[in-house]
């Protein structure tokens, strides 16, 4: 039993150490597609003259 166990620590840290170090995961379409809108400029707009004032505040 003590085998067993040791040879599921030994399997188990060299699945991790894969993942952790060789495994290079490839984007999807969709990441892509949502990281490439992440860096697009956006649009912007001063909407500041709709805003209404503060309350307490005369104008």
């Amino acid at each position: 039993m003590p085998y067993l166990f040791t040879a599921l620590v030994v399997v188990n840290a060299g699945v991790l150490s894969y993942f952790m170090f060789f495994y290079t995961p490839q984007p999807t379409k969709s990441l892509q597609q949502a990281q490439a809108e992440l860096v697009a400029p956006i649009e912007f707009q001063n909407n500041s003259a709709a805003i209404p004032p503060l309350i307490g505040t005369e104008k």
